[in-house]
């Protein structure tokens, strides 16, 4: 599963959650309880937006083959 970013514009916070590609949380409220955030003084309802962000490399295992990445020079290459 992938990580997704949302941020809350009520308390400025930004969050990273994972979870299924088809799913998409709305709420603080529901980003909150994905990861274990308190609410503080934002209600539940109140709504997030989901942000388009670079993905983060995962680091193989030692004896994986070596990526040359994308060729988009996004840095998912791994170091040599």
């Amino acid at each position: 599963m992938p990580y997704y970013e949302y941020r809350c514009a009520a308390n400025d916070r930004t969050l990273e959650v994972r979870h299924g590609m088809n799913e998409t949380l709305s709420t603080w409220g529901e980003l909150a309880e994905r990861t274990g955030t308190a609410l503080g003084d934002v209600p539940a309802d109140t709504p997030v937006e989901k942000l388009l962000s670079t993905p983060v490399p995962v680091t193989a295992a030692a004896n994986a083959p070596v990526s040359g990445g994308c060729g988009a020079g996004c840095a998912c290459a791994r170091p040599a």
